[in-house]
């Protein structure tokens, strides 16, 4: 599993000339990445004198963020199962007529599968940036600068898995499929950048303020 591997061997992997991990596992690693800098924020917070009233609101932040990091992680992972499972599809036989449907339908489904994990992250780093906000907006000053951070890594993650989901619907050809998912990724996309754009401002107005 990559996510056993070291930082070292994990980056060796993806920069290898293996197709995967690729995109897709790595938007999952910035939504981990991100969502773990929320986690820290809320540590940094959390036993404070001058953020008691808002320590009750942190550990509840820290649960949700440990929650979404373990998501995000098992993401990783993942999506570079599914990609091998496409490219196993592609692989079947297809030297009789039968043996070509078969082979039709595994890719279809196949890419289906890679298609809907992508946009999992998706609808995960929304409910991430919303943590990210609160730690902005709660969490102790001295880590303003890292909650920004965190709200470019999750809206990178975002960007990047939509990247994937866009790529898997070009090689499908249900339209019904591939415009509900479009549809999906476009409101997400939207969203995910006007949070990202209402974190910075946070982190900028307290950053003027130090």
């Amino acid at each position: 599993m990559l996510t056993k591997t070291s930082v070292t061997s994990f980056l060796d992997e993806v920069a290898s000339s293996s197709p995967a991990p690729g995109g897709g596992s790595v938007a999952a690693l910035s939504g981990a990445l991100g969502i773990a800098l929320a986690s820290m924020v809320c540590n940094l917070t959390i036993g404070k004198k001058k953020y008691l009233e808002v320590e009750d609101d942190m550990k509840k932040v820290l649960g949700e963020a440990e929650s979404l990091r373990e998501t995000f992680t098992r993401l990783i992972d993942k999506d570079t199962l599914a990609y091998q499972k496409v490219m196993e599809a592609y692989a079947l036989p297809k030297d009789t007529e039968p043996h070509k449907a078969l082979r039709s339908a595994a890719i279809v489904e196949a890419t289906k599968e890679a298609t809907l994990i992508p946009l999992e992250v998706m609808k995960h780093c929304i409910d991430a940036l919303a943590l990210a906000q609160e730690v902005a907006s709660k969490g102790n000053v001295n880590t303003i600068s890292d909650a920004g951070v965190c709200a470019h890594m999750l809206h990178a993650a975002c960007e990047g898995a939509a990247l994937n989901v866009k790529i898997n619907l070009i090689a499908l050809s249900d339209p019904d499929f591939v415009g509900w998912k479009m549809d999906e990724v476009g409101s997400l996309l939207s969203t995910s950048r006007m949070m990202l754009e209402e974190v910075q401002a946070i982190v900028e107005e307290k950053m003027r303020k130090e």
